[in-house]
């Protein structure tokens, strides 16, 4: 898969197919979109690609929304990967790309640098300036820039719609288990291993700690999870939220690997979660917690 960090093809993917979105998570509605696209291309026997956007337009146009993210960059790219695109083309979203006019976009883009065959895309895809453009923006200019718009129908799940907005909301209500079925994997939190304040290898539970960034923050409590390094792919417990035992201030995801006892400090860790078991709650002291954590870990290997 050739990574292309703007729009200028190499010659050999001109003429092809390109899936465009942000595809914040690659849920099952996305991966409908993707797998319909590849299709059109393997029977047309053209380049087959996806364009989407970095970073993600809504955080662009206000930087007071955090958490927002269901998936880095990395780990969308790793995602896409599995699905053996031709190229991967990330368009820089700045302040010059998004005062483009819809037909700005069309004409420079996908006429004149990707050359585009078919286009597909969502049936609520905007584009262009204040997302004036749409689907029926696309149709209008098909002719006119010699490419052909596909809008692929909706992924449904017992009767409604997938996105990426209700992925948000289940995360946050800690419904992990019924996330991991929309996404059809484990959703994670991929980071850097900080170092934290040791209380954790003090009681006999050493964690891994990470910052949260841009993700969505789930429900704050105590998760069954799955981590994986270069070395390993381990199951343990993960506690995200403030420490109020510990007066803790700062947003953190610590994990306790099973089987594990080496310092990951500065190493990159995937941390998936695979269910909520309880919500994050202050104990009257280091006894209690303890406890509490060995009852935590029984319910995480059931």
């Amino acid at each position: 898969m050739k990574i292309y960090k703007n729009a200028d093809l190499n010659k050999k993917h001109y003429n092809g197919v390109i899936a465009i979105g942000n595809f914040d998570g690659l849920h099952l509605g996305h991966q409908k979109v993707i797998r319909e696209a590849k299709q059109k291309a393997k029977k047309n026997k053209i380049p087959f690609g996806v364009m989407t956007f970095e970073p993600v337009p809504v955080m662009f146009f206000n930087n007071k929304i955090r958490n927002h993210r269901i998936n880095s960059l990395e780990q969308k790219k790793n995602q896409l990967k599995k699905f053996k695109l031709d190229f991967l083309i990330v368009i820089r979203f700045n302040k010059n790309f998004s005062s483009q006019s819809a037909e700005e976009f069309i004409k420079k883009i996908i006429f004149k640098k990707t050359k585009c065959k078919y286009l597909y895309v969502s049936k609520n895809f905007k584009f262009g300036f204040k997302r004036q453009g749409n689907i029926k923006t696309l149709k209008k200019f098909e002719k006119k820039y010699n490419f052909q718009n596909i809008v692929t129908k909706p992924y449904k799940k017992s009767s409604k719609i997938i996105s990426s907005t209700i992925l948000r909301k289940k995360i946050r209500l800690g419904q992990i288990v019924e996330v991991n079925k929309l996404l059809n994997r484990y959703w994670s939190i991929n980071g850097k291993v900080i170092k934290g304040q040791r209380r954790g290898r003090k009681i006999g539970f050493p964690t891994c700690n990470l910052k949260l960034g841009d993700y969505v923050v789930p429900k704050l409590g105590v998760y069954a999870v799955k981590v994986k390094s270069k070395n390993f792919y381990k199951n343990g417990i993960a506690n995200i939220g403030y420490r109020p035992t510990f007066k803790g201030r700062n947003l953190l995801l610590e994990t306790n690997i099973f089987g594990i006892n080496e310092n990951l400090y500065n190493k990159v860790i995937t941390v998936n979660f695979k269910k909520f078991i309880r919500p994050e709650q202050k104990f009257r002291n280091l006894n209690y917690l303890k406890k509490q954590i060995k009852l935590d870990i029984k319910k995480a290997k059931k």
